[in-house]
């Protein structure tokens, strides 16, 4: 039998760390990310943009799957509702400012980071709270 890692708190920071990497290049209103890149037709080298948009493509894939199978569905709807209610509360408490749709843009992307990291980690998460452990495939 195979020992099982514990999770660190690097380990869990650098999930977050990814996710958010993920989410603000592949899109975010300053202008510097990747969907403002592929738009903009005068920066040429369509080789480097594919290859920049298939990494990204991957990395959307493992954390959505891991998200998914580690959440579920009612898992991710409650995720979503505790970030949402939390930046809800900062923001009622003038500790992050919302007014304008550019800052609520990096709110809600910032929540999908969360949502994603959340989900890479929730497995290891689990197994400490509650001593079980997630088996995906039985090797027989």
């Amino acid at each position: 039998m195979a020992a099982v890692k514990e999770m660190s708190w690097l380990g869990i920071g650098i999930r977050f760390l990814i996710a958010w990497i993920i989410v603000f290049s592949s899109y975010n209103p300053s202008g510097y990310s990747f969907v403002s890149w592929v738009l903009n037709t005068e920066s040429g080298n369509i080789v480097f943009k594919v290859f920049i948009g298939v990494t990204l493509i991957i990395g959307w894939a493992i954390y959505i799957r891991a998200t998914r199978r580690s959440l579920g569905m009612i898992g991710i709807v409650l995720a979503f509702a505790f970030f949402a209610a939390l930046l809800w509360l900062l923001i009622d408490l003038n500790i992050i400012p919302a007014n304008t749709a550019s800052a609520v843009t990096y709110i809600v992307l910032f929540i999908i980071g969360c949502l994603l990291a959340t989900g890479m980690c929730w497995s290891h998460i689990r197994r400490r709270i509650s001593g079980q452990l997630d088996v995906d495939e039985i090797e027989s």
